[in-house]
């Protein structure tokens, strides 16, 4: 499993770039995910997803840490646990794969990134 780092440009008219990357997960698909910070007000977009919480060192380099799904209503669930976790080992970014139609996709993701103790779907 590996990130690779995306360039974006300025969008139309002006606005910010949207911050993406890209990982792979065991089976070499790709995943592209958008960039958020680690932070709880972040969690009320991210339903119907697949979110990576990635700790970034200071040279830049992305290491994933935890892997979950989120469904319709993901705020809760993921504020009770997964987030605390998630920072505790070191995580600083979320990384917010929202191509994924069903939950049996997503299950299907996670599975991908999945190193045994990785996953807390």
């Amino acid at each position: 499993m590996r990130e690779e780092r995306l360039r974006t440009t300025a969008g139309l008219r002006g606005t910010p770039a949207l911050l993406l990357s890209a990982w792979r997960g065991r089976s070499g698909r790709r995943y592209i995910v958008g960039i958020h910070d680690l932070v709880e007000p972040e969690l009320d977009d991210m339903d119907d997803a697949v979110i990576l919480a990635v700790r970034r060192d200071a040279d830049g380099h992305g290491e994933l840490v935890s892997v979950t799904s989120a469904g319709e209503s993901p705020r809760e669930r993921l504020t009770r646990g997964w987030l605390v976790r998630a920072r505790h080992r070191g995580a600083n970014e979320m990384h917010v794969h929202r191509l994924a139609e069903t939950e049996a996709e997503r299950r299907a993701i996670v599975a991908d990134f999945d190193a045994d103790a990785m996953a807390d779907a």
